[in-house]
C-alpha cells in the first residue's frame, strides 16, 4: 500500500512529484491533472511566457505574468491539489520568479540547476514550503550549512536527484555515463544514505521532519520501493509524463519519446553551464560542427554568454516544445518508460500504485 507524503502542514495523498519540465513541457494541464490525481504537479517557469505575442519583446514581463496565469489554470483543474513551481537557480532575476509564484499563491517553490542559496531570505513570511535539489553529499551539506548559519532555516523537504534524471544535472559530465549502469546504483543509494543521515542531524537540531524525495530514473513500483527502502518519503518522476495526453508539449514532442531506445541518448553541455542528458537529433548533431548563431538573446540564463555558447537553450527548448523534434532540445531521463502510447496521467500513476 502506498503511503501520503506530508510536506509540512501539506500532505499529498500520493508520495510522486511530478518534475518541473521546460520550456513548455509542463505548464498548467500536466500540474493541475496530476495535482487532481493526488500526487504534487509541479509548473516549470523557465521561459513559461514563450508562446505570449510580446515575449520575444518583453520575455521578462511575459514569464512573470505567465507564472500567475498557469497557476490559476492549474488550480481550476485541482482546486484543492497541491501545486508546486520548479525555478531554475540560474534564472536571471531568479527572485523576481520566486516573488511572483509567491504572490500567486503557490504551495511548493522547488529549486535547482544551482544551489539556492538565498531562497530563504526572498521567500521569507511566505506559506510557501521551500524544496531545493541536490545530487551528492557534498552539496547537500554546503546548502544546509549556509541555510542555517545564514538563514536559521532548513529546506520544508528536499529533492535527491541522481545521475540519471533527465534536464540539468548536479554531476560531472563524465561521471553521467558510468552513473547509469547498473553495477553502479548501490554507489549512489550510499551517497542517498550519507545525505539522509546528515539531514537527521537538521531535523533534530530544529525539531523538524525534512523529508526525502528522490529522483531520476524511477520508472516502476519496484523503483519506488527501492527509493522507500533507502529512507524517502516520496519520489520525483519527469520523464514518464512527457507522452500523456495532458502533457502540455506539442503532439510531436510526446511521440518523439515513444521510439527511443538507449543508443539515441547522449550528455550534452548545456548553455547553462551543467550536462544533461538528451535524444540525439539534427541539432545535437549541428552543434558537434561548431557554434549555431544566435540572432536574439533572450537574457535568460546568468551563466550563459551569448559570445560563446554552442546555441540559444531558449530557442532550442521552444522549438522542441512547439513540435520541431529534429532541431529542438529534447531533454530525457535514462530509462525511457517505452510506453509505446500515449496514455493519460492517470494511467502513468497507476504503473507505481497498482
Amino acid at each position: 500500500m502506498y503511503k501520503t507524503l506530508r510536506i509540512g502542514n501539506l500532505e499529498a495523498k500520493l508520495p510522486i512529484i511530478q518534475g518541473g519540465m521546460g520550456v513548455g513541457i509542463s505548464l498548467s494541464n500536466l500540474a493541475g491533472t496530476v495535482s487532481a490525481q493526488g500526487g504534487i504537479g509541479v509548473i516549470s517557469t523557465a521561459q513559461i511566457g514563450f508562446s505570449e505575442p510580446e515575449f520575444r519583446k518583453n520575455p521578462l514581463k511575459e514569464n512573470l505574468k505567465m507564472i500567475g496565469e498557469h497557476i490559476k489554470r492549474a488550480r481550476k483543474i485541482a482546486p484543492q491539489g497541491i501545486l508546486g513551481v520548479n525555478i531554475m537557480v540560474a534564472t536571471k532575476n531568479y527572485s523576481l520568479y520566486v516573488k511572483e509564484a509567491i504572490k500567486n499563491g503557490i504551495d511548493i517553490i522547488i529549486s535547482g540547476a544551482g544551489l539556492p542559496i538565498d531562497l530563504p531570505q526572498i521567500a521569507k513570511d511566505s506559506k510557501a514550503k521551500l524544496v531545493p535539489i541536490v545530487s551528492t553529499f557534498k552539496s547537500a551539506s554546503v546548502l544546509l550549512k549556509i541555510w542555517d548559519r545564514k538563514s536559521n532555516a532548513v529546506p520544508d523537504a528536499l529533492i535527491i536527484e541522481g545521475p540519471k534524471a533527465g534536464g540539468h544535472l548536479g554531476f560531472k559530465a563524465e561521471d553521467l555515463d558510468a552513473g547509469v549502469e547498473e553495477n553502479q546504483n548501490s554507489d549512489y543509494d550510499l551517497e542517498i544514505l550519507k545525505i539522509i543521515t546528515l539531514l537527521k542531524e537538521y531535523e533534530d537540531k530544529y525539531e523538524k521532519s525534512i523529508p526525502v524525495i528522490i529522483a531520476g530514473g524511477i520508472n516502476s513500483k519496484v523503483d519506488m520501493e527501492h527509493a522507500f527502502s533507502l529512507g524517502a518519503q516520496g519520489i520525483q518522476v519527469g520523464t514518464k509524463f512527457i507522452p500523456t495526453k495532458e502533457c502540455d508539449a506539442d503532439i510531436r514532442y510526446k511521440e518523439a519519446y515513444l521510439n527511443v531506445d538507449d543508443k539515441d541518448l547522449v550528455i550534452i553541455k548545456s548553455p547553462v553551464g551543467m550536462p544533461g542528458r538528451a535524444i540525439k537529433n539534427k541539432l545535437i548533431e549541428r552543434t558537434l560542427e561548431g557554434k549555431i548563431p544566435i540572432n536574439k538573446c533572450f537574457n535568460c540564463i546568468n551563466t550563459c554568454n551569448p559570445n560563446t555558447t554552442p546555441y540559444c537553450i531558449t530557442d532550442a527548448l521552444i522549438a522542441a516544445a512547439k513540435g520541431d523534434v529534429e532541431n529542438g532540445l529534447l531533454f530525457c531521463g535514462a530509462n525511457l518508460s517505452k510506453q509505446g502510447k500515449i496514455r493519460t496521467v492517470k494511467e502513468v500513476l497507476d504503473d507505481f500504485l497498482l
